[in-house]
């Protein structure tokens, strides 16, 4: 429809909420959780939760990207998370660990943080444990032990059933 100027006219709003609803209900094929990391060498610790999830049918995503290197496109991968399907986000950093957190000021979704050790980790992990750990009010992150990413993905697995 258009207006006398052959402008568009203004979606009807009760039309665009009914259509909504009916989105959420349909089945899609999208992962339902993003699995990243910080750096191609995270992948051998991330790929445990990759397994998990694959065991329990759960479809998932896996990517790199820097929070440090590249908050860009951090921030827009978590903007845009719901959008395209996920419901829980599993984030593996180490050293400084600043991944999960970033990702948890952009979206609203459940992020699971998994401190990574690293050969410049200080005490086998204990920085990117601390730094997952220690989020400012209003901004949560779960943590799981170092090098826990198969148990980030047993918690995403229980968080998408409750």
């Amino acid at each position: 429809m258009s207006d006398p100027r052959g402008a568009p006219a203004a979606p009807d709003v009760a039309t665009e909420t009914r259509v909504e609803g009916q989105f959420d209900e349909l089945e899609v094929d999208a992962p339902r959780v993003g699995i990243i990391m910080g750096a191609k060498t995270d992948m051998p610790a991330m790929e445990a939760a990759g397994r998990e999830l694959d065991q329990h049918g759960i479809r998932h995503e896996t990517r790199v990207m820097s929070a440090h290197r590249d908050p860009d496109v951090v921030a827009e991968y978590a903007r845009n998370a719901r959008m395209r399907g996920l419901r829980v986000i599993i984030a593996g950093a180490g050293l400084a660990a600043a991944l999960p957190g970033v990702v948890a000021a952009h979206t609203d979704l459940p992020v699971i943080g998994v401190p990574l050790t690293s050969s410049s980790s200080v005490a086998g992990g204990l920085d990117a444990l601390l730094a997952i750990a220690q989020m400012p009010p209003g901004v949560p992150v779960a943590c799981v032990a170092v090098n826990g990413a198969r148990n980030a993905a047993v918690l995403a697995v229980r968080i998408m059933a409750a």
